[in-house]
């Protein structure tokens, strides 16, 4: 949306203050599609100049200290469910400014633009690329909002931070997660419209940033045409997809910031950091596969051990199979009280769901050695 976040004054939304706002990022936006050419459309590669544009400069001025300014002692869950709520407001108005703007010509020529016919009616590309261009954006700039909130480390000039940023944003790889949630989130009478926005296979970001702009050209072309119940496609499905957007931005960094701050509160509390490195990734293979979750809590008790103590255990990062037998060895040279690394164990083990068989057969054995030491 606009370069900096709105205040928190202005959270709850004054719909002629908001449609202005819509209404200017719409005019700069017109100027960004008019020096787009027909390739960039066509390739996709208007996604590449978009991105770049929409995020250089938000990113200089957005980050945790102008959020914590303006929402002194507001907990994140809040600041956060409130920017959803205001971009899905801002998406819909923005859905009824282009609706208005389509006509059946415009439909017409439309139909086939992502695929290998030439558009050929200027006026309806334009209009398309100005609403596809500002839900995309919109959407980016959210994401990232919801990162920074969460207080979940991203560096966009990192070409891997500023994928994940696009998955997230974008549920790409993830769309059979958002299509089973949908029934839950939006009213019944929309429920078909949503799940066919969301219909089609998963996306593979790796496939480039064109790749990914032709796909969401390709999704976002449904939005035109029969009005439903007298509200226009665009208003409902710019709308909802945004509020979906949203919440799931919100359940991925929400977790990811639970898992951050489990690492640093074991780091904190534990008395042989670099043990504790041992014990996690020794319960974590206890069940052959790795969780998502649990290689995240791995990777983030690593930083922080390395970061507070000081403590980077090179034989563990080259390890391939890990030997119960070396962790029972470590766990038996160290003398004194030991119970931190229990309550290590039992926290790894349950980052991502309830303890499995095997991870309570080693905890069991951690427990006897402990005692025994």
């Amino acid at each position: 949306m606009t370069e900096a976040p709105i205040d928190a004054a202005d959270i709850d939304g004054d719909d002629e203050a908001d449609r202005k706002v819509v209404e200017q990022e719409r005019d700069e936006l017109k100027k960004f599609v008019k020096g787009l050419s027909a390739d960039d459309i066509k390739s996709g590669n208007w996604f590449t100049k978009l991105s770049a544009q929409a995020m250089s400069s938000y990113t200089e001025k957005v980050d945790w200290r102008y959020f914590q300014e303006r929402y002194a002692g507001v907990p994140a869950d809040a600041i956060v469910d409130q920017r959803i709520k205001m971009a899905a407001r801002y998406a819909a108005l923005e859905g009824g400014l282009s609706a208005g703007a389509y006509s059946a010509a415009v439909v017409a020529t439309l139909g086939s633009l992502g695929g290998a016919s030439p558009a050929t009616f200027p006026a309806a590309v334009a209009t398309l690329m100005v609403d596809v261009a500002f839900i995309t954006r919109l959407q980016l700039r959210l994401t990232y909002d919801i990162a920074v909130l969460y207080r979940v480390p991203l560096d966009l000039s990192d070409p891997e931070d500023m994928w994940k940023l696009i998955r997230v944003a974008f549920t790409i790889k993830s769309g059979e997660a958002v299509r089973e949630g949908v029934t839950k989130a939006v009213p019944a009478m929309v429920r078909p419209l949503i799940k066919r926005f969301y219909s089609g296979g998963a996306l593979s970001a790796t496939r480039g940033l064109p790749v990914v702009g032709k796909y969401l050209l390709q999704r976002n072309v449904i939005k035109i045409g029969i009005p439903l119940v007298g509200v226009p496609l665009a208003v409902v499905l710019n709308r909802y997809s945004t509020l979906l957007a949203g919440r799931h931005a919100l359940a991925v960094f929400r977790n990811e910031a639970r898992v951050i701050e489990l690492a640093e509160n074991l780091s904190k509390r534990s008395r042989h950091p670099q043990l504790m490195l041992w014990v996690a990734w020794l319960v974590i293979k206890a069940n052959r596969k790795i969780a998502d979750d649990e290689a995240l809590l791995m990777r983030h008790l690593v930083r922080v051990v390395r970061e507070r103590h000081q403590v980077v255990d090179e034989q563990l990062a080259h390890l391939v199979d890990i030997d119960p037998a070396e962790v029972w060895g470590r766990v038996a040279a160290e003398p004194g009280d030991l119970s931190d690394l229990l309550d290590v164990a039992d926290r790894v083990a349950t980052v991502d769901g309830e303890v499995n068989a095997r991870e309570k057969a080693v905890i069991s054995e951690l427990r006897h050695r402990c005692r025994r030491a």
